[in-house]
């Protein structure tokens, strides 16, 4: 499993510490976790059509250059 530090708002941390206190979580490595998985999950396809059209523009971008 890979470790990523992670800098949080001083609101969001209280947050996330109120959540282990209040026992729905065992840690805060799992809220972090969980919240990510949820976010990934809800906006899947909304990232994978945003990266599309990124690599399409480039694309278009690179095949319009003049070349050298």
């Amino acid at each position: 499993m890979k470790t990523v530090k992670v800098n949080l708002p001083e609101k969001l941390a209280i947050e996330v510490e109120n959540y282990v206190k209040g026992g729905w979580f065992s840690n805060e490595s799992e809220v972090i976790r969980v919240a990510l998985q949820e976010f990934i999950r809800r906006h899947r396809f909304e990232l994978i059509e945003k990266f599309m059209k990124q690599d399409i523009e480039w694309a278009l971008k690179l095949k319009k250059a003049p070349s050298g």
